[in-house]
Order: structure tokens, then sequence, then C-alpha cells
């Protein structure tokens, strides 16, 4: 097994896989990945309170995956890309082990498969 280094240390890396691991919050990002939304806008689709999804919005702008903006009586959130960058900067590391993984694995169900169609011959 190769050793992988850990090249990528972004200061708030653990912040964005925390805020990523809710579903709602991952939601909300898929929401304003089609464009700035206000809160009373982000919260209509979800069974929970316009404070709920406040708290949600500030984890999700401490992590630095969203930012807000003022615009007279409102406070859009809009989509911050660097973070997320960096968190799949992060995970791109891991891709070599992954593929390798799969790779063994298609190599035994070939082999599995094999192995099956040899014994109903020789039935």
């Amino acid at each position: 097994m190769e050793l992988i280094s850990y090249k990528i240390k972004p200061q708030n890396l653990d912040a964005v896989f925390a805020a990523l691991a809710d579903p709602t919050r991952r939601e909300i990002l898929s929401r304003l990945a089609t464009g700035e939304a206000s809160v009373n806008e982000i919260a209509a689709p979800f069974d929970i309170s316009q404070p709920a999804v406040s708290k949600h919005l500030k984890v999700l702008e401490r992590a630095g995956l969203i930012v807000r903006d003022i615009d007279k009586q409102r406070r859009p959130a809009r989509l911050k890309a660097d973070a997320m960058a960096a968190a799949v900067s992060w995970l791109e590391q891991f891709r070599g082990f992954w593929q390798s993984s799969f790779d063994q694995l298609d190599g035994l169900l070939e082999e599995l498969k094999r192995a099956e169609a040899k014994g109903r011959e020789n039935e």
C-alpha cells in the first residue's frame, strides 16, 4: 500500500467537513449552487423554523462555504467555492487508494465469475 502525504492542510478543513456532515446543510448548499437566496427562500422547502435555518447558515458561513451580503432588509447567502475546493483537493489525495481498491475488487469478481462458469461446465 502506498503512503499518502498530507499536503493540503487548510485551517478550516475540520469545519468544512463538520458543516457538510449535516444533510440539511448539504441541501442548503445544493440550493445555493443555483444562485443566491434569502433565509426565507432557503427555509421554504424545509420543515424547520427560520431561526433553525439561520443557525445552519451560520455554520456554513463559519466554515467558509457561503458568504452573506447585506441588501437593504435582506441578507442573501451565496455559495463560496474556495473552502469546498480545498476539501475536494484533500479528498483527491485518496483517489489512487480507492482506484486500486476498486481494481482489486473488479479482479476478484472476474475471478469468481470464471470459477462459477467453470463449475457449471463441469456439471
